[in-house]
């Protein structure tokens, strides 16, 4: 776990927007994004299975997407009083995908 994580909760439950910084192995150096984290977990698409961070990405080169990070990638996660709702990237159903982390997020929980 990163030593930001309980900010990480704290937004999840929040649903507070958060400023990451994180290293970018594309970019080869550090990137600043404004992200709604989304779940603290194993990614369900990649090989590797350790938990990692998974955020939706607001300010990707490309589109909105779902950007999932192993824990030594994150530089900095800082909260932000900028809200998310959970309709702008909950795409998925949520009885096959659920959650790791527990939240109340309503139809979306």
């Amino acid at each position: 776990m990163h030593s930001d994580h309980q900010t990480f909760v704290t937004a999840i439950h929040s649903k507070k927007k958060l400023k990451l910084t994180f290293f970018s192995k594309q970019d080869r150096g550090q990137l600043i994004r404004m992200c709604a984290p989304m779940d603290f977990g194993p990614s369900r698409r990649a090989k590797n299975k350790l938990d990692r961070y998974h955020f939706w990405d607001y300010e990707s080169d490309t589109q909105n997407h779902v950007l999932s990070l192993p824990p030594e990638q994150i530089v900095q996660m800082q909260s932000t009083e900028e809200s998310f709702d959970p309709i702008e990237f909950i795409t998925w159903d949520l009885k096959e995908a659920p959650w790791f982390l527990q939240r109340n997020w309503g139809v979306f929980s």
